[in-house]
């Protein structure tokens, strides 16, 4: 099931859906939702959101 990114703000800005799956997560652009999906494994998806909640910024 998608979700919706707690970071998307909704008003046509940078919005992401994510969908955890058994080894990861999904992730697309809320806007193109036909578009590419994104597939990242566990480990990666993992630090991704521990990067987000210690207030680091991916990139």
């Amino acid at each position: 099931m998608w979700f919706t990114s707690s970071y998307s703000n909704g008003a046509g800005g940078e919005c992401v859906e994510c969908a955890l799956i058994e080894d990861g997560a999904l992730v697309r652009d809320t806007k193109v939702a036909e578009a590419h999906v994104i597939s990242v494994g566990c480990d990666a998806w993992r630090s991704f959101l521990q990067t987000l909640k210690c207030g680091g910024a991916p990139g």
